[in-house]
C-alpha cells in the first residue's frame, strides 16, 4: 500500500482502482506514510502557516429540506434567527481587531436574505474593511445574483457540492433539488471569478468508495481553491438521527489524499473534525490542512445554527474562540498567519 501513496506524491494522481484501495485501508504505516507527504506538500507552498477564517453565521432559517441537516425546513423544533445587518458589522469590526483578514458570511438559504440585502452589506464591508477577503456561504442562488455581490465586492464563495454521484446526492436531498443545478452553480461562481470552494460529507448515510472516487474526480474537474470536507455528524432532528456518523480515521486519509491530489489547495481542518475528536483539528493540520474558521457569530445565537448534534465552540466569545484555537495550532506546531490567505497562484481580479 505504501508504493500507492508514493506514486501519488510523485505524480499528484492514481486510478480508480489505486484509490479505493487507498481509501479502504487500515494500515498504520500507510496511514503515517500519506500524512508525512500531506505535511511536506502543504509545507513546501504555504510553510506552517494557518490562516484564520472569521465565520459568521447570519442565519439559521432554510428554505430546503436536506436530510441531514439539522437546520432543515422540516426541522419545528429549530430555534431560528437572523443576525441584523448592524449586527454583522459589528462581527467584523470585532474580528478585525482580534486579527481576522477573512470574514465568512455563512447561513441557511433564507429568502431574507435578497441580492439588494447582500449587496448593501458586502458594500460596507468592502469599504471599511479594503484589506480584507469577503466569503460567502448562502447555498445555491442564480447567476445573476453571484455576479451582483461579486461586483458588490465578495471575492471567495464556499458550495460544498456534497455528493457528485447522482443516486447518492437523490438520497441527500428532496426532489426539488438537484446535482445538475448543484453543479451549474459551482461553475457560474468559477467564470465569474470567485475563489470557489467545494466538498463533501465522510461517511454520509448511504455513501459507498465509489462515491468517494466521484467525489474526487469531480473536484479535479472543477479545480478549486478551497476544498472543504469533514465527517458526517448526525443530528436528533433528521431522518439520519440513528445513523453512525464517519469516521476520524477515514476523513484524516482523505484529506491526505486531497492534499497530494490538489498541493496549493486551501484546506480547511473543519469544526465536525473537532466534533467527533478532541484533537481532530490538529490531526487535520498535520495532515495537509492549513485553514481553520473559529466563529464570530454573537455567543446568543450559536446554539440555534444547529447543522447537526454537539458542535463544539457554541459558548465562547470571538476572542475566547480566537485564543483557543491559535494555542492548538501552535501546539501542533504551525503559525498563525493574520492575512487573507489566497490560494498561492490565484490571480486576484
Amino acid at each position: 500500500m505504501t508504493d500507492i501513496v508514493e506514486k501519488l506524491y510523485s505524480t499528484g494522481n492514481l486510478s480508480d482502482s489505486e484509490l479505493e484501495q487507498l481509501i479502504l485501508t487500515d494500515d498504520e504505516e500507510t496511514a503515517e506514510l500519506l500524512k508525512k507527504y500531506a505535511d511536506e506538500t502543504r509545507r513546501r507552498y504555504y510553510g506552517d502557516k494557518v490562516f484564520l477564517r472569521g465565520l459568521i453565521e447570519i442565519s439559521s432559517y432554510c428554505k430546503n429540506d436536506c436530510t441531514y441537516c439539522g437546520i432543515r425546513r422540516s426541522n419545528k423544533d429549530a430555534d431560528r434567527y437572523r443576525l441584523s445587518r448592524e449586527e454583522i458589522l459589528s462581527c467584523c469590526e470585532n474580528g478585525y481587531e482580534l486579527g481576522f483578514r477573512t470574514f465568512v458570511m455563512q447561513g441557511g438559504e433564507d429568502p431574507y436574505f435578497s441580492d439588494d440585502v447582500m449587496v448593501s452589506i458586502i458594500s460596507e464591508m468592502r469599504e471599511k474593511y479594503p484589506d480584507c477577503a469577503i466569503t460567502l456561504s448562502l447555498g445555491e442562488r442564480s447567476r445573476e445574483s453571484y455576479k451582483k455581490m461579486k461586483d458588490a465586492g465578495a471575492d471567495r464563495y464556499l458550495l460544498r457540492h456534497e455528493a457528485a454521484s447522482e443516486e447518492l446526492y437523490s438520497k441527500l436531498h428532496p426532489k426539488e433539488m438537484s446535482l445538475q443545478n448543484r453543479k451549474k452553480c459551482l461553475f457560474d461562481l468559477r467564470e465569474l471569478g470567485y475563489q470557489v470552494g467545494a466538498g463533501f460529507m465522510v461517511g454520509a448515510p448511504f455513501q459507498t468508495v465509489k462515491d468517494l472516487i466521484c467525489d474526487l474526480r469531480f473536484l479535479q474537474e472543477l479545480r478549486p481553491q478551497m476544498i472543504g470536507i469533514g465527517p458526517f455528524v448526525p443530528h436528533h432532528n433528521t431522518p439520519f438521527a440513528e445513523e453512525k456518523g464517519g469516521t476520524l480515521e477515514l476523513t484524516l486519509r482523505l484529506l491526505g489524499i486531497l492534499r497530494l491530489l490538489f498541493p496549493k489547495v486551501l484546506l480547511p481542518a473543519t469544526t465536525a473534525l473537532g466534533t467527533i475528536s478532541p484533537i481532530g483539528r490538529e490531526l487535520g493540520l498535520k495532515t495537509g490542512c492549513n485553514v481553520v474558521m473559529p466563529n464570530l457569530s454573537p455567543v446568543k445565537v450559536r446554539k440555534k445554527y444547529d447543522l447537526y448534534d454537539n458542535k463544539i465552540c457554541t459558548g465562547e466569545e470571538a476572542a475566547e474562540c480566537r485564543g483557543c484555537l491559535q494555542r492548538r495550532i501552535e501546539s501542533a506546531g504551525y503559525t498563525v498567519a493574520n492575512e487573507r490567505g489566497d490560494q498561492i497562484d490565484f490571480k486576484i481580479k
